[in-house]
Protein backbone atom coordinates (compact mmCIF):
# COMPACT_ATOMS: atom_id res chain seq x y z
CA UNK A 1 0.00 0.00 0.00
CA UNK A 2 1.32 3.58 -0.95
CA UNK A 3 -0.47 7.09 -0.25
CA UNK A 4 -1.71 8.36 -3.96
CA UNK A 5 -2.33 12.43 -4.29
CA UNK A 6 -5.97 12.55 -5.97
CA UNK A 7 -7.82 15.58 -6.18
CA UNK A 8 -6.42 17.56 -3.22
CA UNK A 9 -6.96 14.44 -1.15
CA UNK A 10 -4.31 11.62 0.10
CA UNK A 11 -5.76 8.26 -0.17
CA UNK A 12 -4.57 5.00 0.85
CA UNK A 13 -6.56 2.26 -0.81
CA UNK A 14 -6.46 -1.57 1.27
CA UNK A 15 -7.42 -4.66 -0.46
CA UNK A 16 -11.36 -5.86 -0.01
CA UNK A 17 -12.27 -2.59 1.56
CA UNK A 18 -15.23 -2.49 3.92
CA UNK A 19 -15.67 1.07 4.08
CA UNK A 20 -14.50 4.99 3.75
CA UNK A 21 -12.97 7.24 6.13
CA UNK A 22 -13.02 11.43 5.50
CA UNK A 23 -9.70 12.32 7.95
CA UNK A 24 -9.25 15.94 8.82
CA UNK A 25 -6.55 16.94 11.09
CA UNK A 26 -6.15 19.44 13.06
CA UNK A 27 -5.18 23.36 12.35
CA UNK A 28 -1.55 24.19 11.38
CA UNK A 29 -1.21 20.16 10.74
CA UNK A 30 -3.45 19.72 8.18
CA UNK A 31 -1.50 20.36 5.52
CA UNK A 32 -0.06 16.83 5.52
CA UNK A 33 -1.93 14.78 6.68
CA UNK A 34 -0.47 11.36 5.69
CA UNK A 35 2.60 12.07 7.50
CA UNK A 36 1.52 13.85 10.33
CA UNK A 37 -0.92 11.38 10.90
CA UNK A 38 0.20 8.33 9.69
CA UNK A 39 0.78 5.64 12.29
CA UNK A 40 -3.37 6.45 13.50
CA UNK A 41 -4.06 6.53 9.33
CA UNK A 42 -2.31 3.33 7.94
CA UNK A 43 -3.70 0.99 11.03
CA UNK A 44 -7.08 2.04 10.17
CA UNK A 45 -6.72 1.36 6.14
CA UNK A 46 -5.29 -2.19 7.62
CA UNK A 47 -8.26 -2.72 8.81
CA UNK A 48 -9.95 -2.52 5.62
CA UNK A 49 -11.15 1.14 5.14
CA UNK A 50 -10.07 3.64 2.55
CA UNK A 51 -8.68 6.71 3.82
CA UNK A 52 -9.12 10.03 2.26
CA UNK A 53 -7.27 12.49 3.86
CA UNK A 54 -7.84 15.68 3.05
CA UNK A 55 -4.96 18.41 3.57
CA UNK A 56 -6.40 22.17 4.35
CA UNK A 57 -4.89 25.58 5.32
CA UNK A 58 -5.95 27.47 8.29
CA UNK A 59 -7.95 31.06 7.90
CA UNK A 60 -10.33 32.56 9.80
CA UNK A 61 -13.45 31.52 7.38
CA UNK A 62 -14.38 27.86 8.71
CA UNK A 63 -17.02 27.52 6.44
CA UNK A 64 -15.18 28.05 3.72
CA UNK A 65 -12.52 25.31 4.86
CA UNK A 66 -15.50 22.93 5.30
CA UNK A 67 -17.28 23.31 2.35
CA UNK A 68 -13.47 23.43 0.17
CA UNK A 69 -12.65 19.71 1.89
CA UNK A 70 -16.21 18.35 1.42
CA UNK A 71 -15.66 19.51 -2.17
CA UNK A 72 -12.07 17.92 -2.79
CA UNK A 73 -13.38 14.51 -0.96
CA UNK A 74 -16.17 14.50 -3.28
CA UNK A 75 -13.90 14.50 -6.28
CA UNK A 76 -11.89 12.11 -5.22
CA UNK A 77 -14.86 9.82 -4.34
CA UNK A 78 -16.01 10.11 -8.22
CA UNK A 79 -12.29 9.30 -9.71
CA UNK A 80 -12.05 6.31 -7.12
CA UNK A 81 -15.48 4.91 -8.62
CA UNK A 82 -14.08 5.70 -11.43
CA UNK A 83 -10.81 3.37 -11.07
CA UNK A 84 -13.21 0.89 -9.96
CA UNK A 85 -11.62 0.76 -6.24
CA UNK A 86 -14.85 1.38 -4.73
CA UNK A 87 -16.30 -2.32 -5.71
CA UNK A 88 -19.73 -2.91 -6.81
CA UNK A 89 -20.92 -2.87 -2.85
CA UNK A 90 -22.21 -0.01 -0.68
CA UNK A 91 -19.64 1.35 1.43
CA UNK A 92 -20.12 3.48 4.82
CA UNK A 93 -18.52 6.64 4.65
CA UNK A 94 -17.70 7.75 8.15
CA UNK A 95 -15.97 11.04 8.99
CA UNK A 96 -13.29 11.19 11.41
CA UNK A 97 -11.52 14.64 12.53
CA UNK A 98 -8.88 15.27 15.11
CA UNK A 99 -9.18 19.09 16.89
CA UNK A 100 -10.09 21.53 14.37
CA UNK A 101 -11.31 18.63 12.00
CA UNK A 102 -13.81 17.95 14.63
CA UNK A 103 -15.18 21.19 14.19
CA UNK A 104 -15.30 21.31 10.13
CA UNK A 105 -16.95 17.89 9.81
CA UNK A 106 -19.94 19.49 11.97
CA UNK A 107 -19.87 22.10 9.68
CA UNK A 108 -20.26 19.68 7.24
CA UNK A 109 -22.86 17.79 8.60
CA UNK A 110 -24.97 20.91 9.74
CA UNK A 111 -24.65 22.98 6.36
CA UNK A 112 -24.48 20.39 3.59
CA UNK A 113 -26.64 17.18 2.71
CA UNK A 114 -24.62 14.49 2.88
CA UNK A 115 -24.69 10.80 3.85
CA UNK A 116 -22.39 9.28 6.62
CA UNK A 117 -22.54 6.40 8.51
CA UNK A 118 -21.46 8.33 11.55
CA UNK A 119 -18.30 10.74 13.03
CA UNK A 120 -15.72 9.99 15.18
CA UNK A 121 -14.56 13.50 16.78
CA UNK A 122 -11.34 13.33 18.63
CA UNK A 123 -10.41 16.72 20.93
CA UNK A 124 -13.04 18.51 19.73
CA UNK A 125 -12.10 22.19 20.79
CA UNK A 126 -14.67 25.44 19.53
CA UNK A 127 -12.36 28.38 21.05
CA UNK A 128 -13.03 31.55 19.80
CA UNK A 129 -10.37 33.31 17.44
CA UNK A 130 -8.54 35.41 20.41
CA UNK A 131 -8.10 32.03 22.37
CA UNK A 132 -7.27 29.82 20.05
CA UNK A 133 -4.48 31.93 18.02
CA UNK A 134 -3.55 33.77 20.76
CA UNK A 135 -0.84 35.70 18.44
CA UNK A 136 -3.34 36.69 15.86
CA UNK A 137 -3.26 40.04 16.78
CA UNK A 138 0.57 40.38 14.97
CA UNK A 139 -1.56 39.58 11.72
CA UNK A 140 -4.20 42.19 11.52
CA UNK A 141 -1.39 44.38 8.97
CA UNK A 142 -1.57 40.62 6.96
CA UNK A 143 -5.11 40.26 6.96
CA UNK A 144 -6.05 44.12 7.22
CA UNK A 145 -8.00 44.30 10.42
CA UNK A 146 -7.81 47.41 12.77
CA UNK A 147 -7.80 47.80 16.24
CA UNK A 148 -11.67 48.14 16.59
CA UNK A 149 -12.55 45.20 14.80
CA UNK A 150 -13.18 41.82 16.07
CA UNK A 151 -11.05 38.83 15.04
CA UNK A 152 -13.50 35.61 14.60
CA UNK A 153 -13.61 32.56 12.94
CA UNK A 154 -16.31 31.87 10.89
CA UNK A 155 -19.27 30.77 11.96
CA UNK A 156 -18.11 31.86 15.64
CA UNK A 157 -18.33 28.80 18.51
CA UNK A 158 -21.96 30.15 19.33
CA UNK A 159 -22.57 30.01 15.36
CA UNK A 160 -21.62 26.80 15.52
CA UNK A 161 -22.86 25.63 18.52
CA UNK A 162 -26.42 26.71 16.90
CA UNK A 163 -25.79 24.98 13.32
CA UNK A 164 -25.09 21.47 15.58
CA UNK A 165 -27.89 22.19 17.85
CA UNK A 166 -30.45 22.75 15.29
CA UNK A 167 -29.18 21.42 11.62
CA UNK A 168 -26.39 18.42 12.15
CA UNK A 169 -27.70 15.37 10.32
CA UNK A 170 -25.24 12.91 11.22
CA UNK A 171 -26.66 10.57 14.27
CA UNK A 172 -23.99 8.22 14.96
CA UNK A 173 -21.31 9.73 16.74
CA UNK A 174 -18.08 9.09 19.03
CA UNK A 175 -16.20 11.67 21.07
CA UNK A 176 -12.96 10.85 21.96
CA UNK A 177 -11.46 12.87 24.78
CA UNK A 178 -7.80 12.65 26.38
CA UNK A 179 -7.59 12.50 30.35
CA UNK A 180 -4.49 15.25 29.56
CA UNK A 181 -5.70 17.35 27.56
CA UNK A 182 -6.07 21.17 28.65
CA UNK A 183 -7.89 22.26 25.81
CA UNK A 184 -10.46 19.76 24.46
CA UNK A 185 -14.24 21.02 24.61
CA UNK A 186 -15.94 17.49 24.12
CA UNK A 187 -18.43 18.25 26.99
CA UNK A 188 -20.06 20.61 25.79
CA UNK A 189 -20.66 19.09 22.43
CA UNK A 190 -21.55 15.76 23.93
CA UNK A 191 -24.67 17.91 25.70
CA UNK A 192 -25.38 19.20 22.14
CA UNK A 193 -25.19 16.13 20.79
CA UNK A 194 -26.78 13.64 23.31
CA UNK A 195 -29.86 16.41 23.32
CA UNK A 196 -30.68 16.04 19.45
CA UNK A 197 -29.75 11.94 18.82
CA UNK A 198 -30.55 10.49 21.93
CA UNK A 199 -28.97 6.94 22.47
CA UNK A 200 -26.65 7.23 19.57
CA UNK A 201 -23.83 9.39 21.08
CA UNK A 202 -20.71 7.34 22.79
CA UNK A 203 -18.10 9.00 24.86
CA UNK A 204 -14.78 7.77 25.74
CA UNK A 205 -11.75 8.90 27.75
CA UNK A 206 -8.62 7.73 27.24
CA UNK A 207 -5.00 8.12 28.35
CA UNK A 208 -2.94 10.98 26.37
CA UNK A 209 -3.06 14.56 25.13
CA UNK A 210 -4.28 16.47 22.51
CA UNK A 211 -1.19 15.25 20.38
CA UNK A 212 -1.33 11.82 20.97
CA UNK A 213 -3.18 10.87 16.97
CA UNK A 214 -0.10 12.70 16.25
CA UNK A 215 2.02 9.63 17.42
CA UNK A 216 5.61 9.20 15.23
CA UNK A 217 7.28 6.26 14.65
CA UNK A 218 10.15 6.08 16.84
CA UNK A 219 12.98 3.79 15.03
CA UNK A 220 15.21 1.77 17.43
CA UNK A 221 17.86 -0.38 15.57
CA UNK A 222 19.35 -3.04 17.67
CA UNK A 223 22.47 -4.51 17.84
CA UNK A 224 23.46 -8.08 16.47
CA UNK A 225 23.21 -9.17 20.44
CA UNK A 226 20.13 -7.97 22.53
CA UNK A 227 21.40 -6.02 25.39
CA UNK A 228 20.14 -4.18 27.99
CA UNK A 229 20.35 -1.18 26.57
CA UNK A 230 18.07 -2.29 23.77
CA UNK A 231 15.12 -3.66 26.18
CA UNK A 232 15.43 0.73 26.98
CA UNK A 233 14.86 1.21 23.50
CA UNK A 234 11.32 -1.24 23.30
CA UNK A 235 10.21 -0.12 26.52
CA UNK A 236 10.46 3.64 25.29
CA UNK A 237 9.00 2.96 22.42
CA UNK A 238 5.96 0.81 23.82
CA UNK A 239 5.43 3.92 26.27
CA UNK A 240 5.23 6.51 23.33
CA UNK A 241 2.92 4.28 21.47
CA UNK A 242 0.70 3.14 24.40
CA UNK A 243 -1.64 5.92 24.48
CA UNK A 244 -1.85 6.33 20.47
CA UNK A 245 -2.67 1.81 20.45
CA UNK A 246 -5.75 2.55 22.91
CA UNK A 247 -7.21 4.89 20.72
CA UNK A 248 -6.64 2.89 17.22
CA UNK A 249 -8.71 0.51 19.32
CA UNK A 250 -11.04 2.29 20.06
CA UNK A 251 -11.86 4.08 16.57
CA UNK A 252 -11.84 0.07 15.18
CA UNK A 253 -14.09 -1.17 17.34
CA UNK A 254 -16.45 1.70 17.32
CA UNK A 255 -16.29 1.02 13.60
CA UNK A 256 -16.51 -2.56 13.46
CA UNK A 257 -16.77 -4.38 16.78
CA UNK A 258 -16.90 -8.00 15.33
CA UNK A 259 -13.45 -7.59 12.99
CA UNK A 260 -11.54 -5.35 16.02
CA UNK A 261 -12.06 -8.52 17.86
Amino acid sequence: MYWTEISGNWVLIPRNPIGIIHFLGGAFVATAPHITYRLLLESIVEKGYIVVATPFANTLDHRAIAEQVLLNFERALVRLEDRGALGKSYLPIYGVGHSMGCKLHLLIGSLFPVERAGNILVSFNNYAAREAIPLIEQFNSTFQFNSNFAVEFTPSPLETNKLVQESYNVRRNLLIKFSNDTIDQSAALTELLQKRFPGMVTVQTLQGNHLTPLGQDVKWQTGKDFNPLDAIGQWFRQEVYRDLNQLKRTILFWLNPVSSL
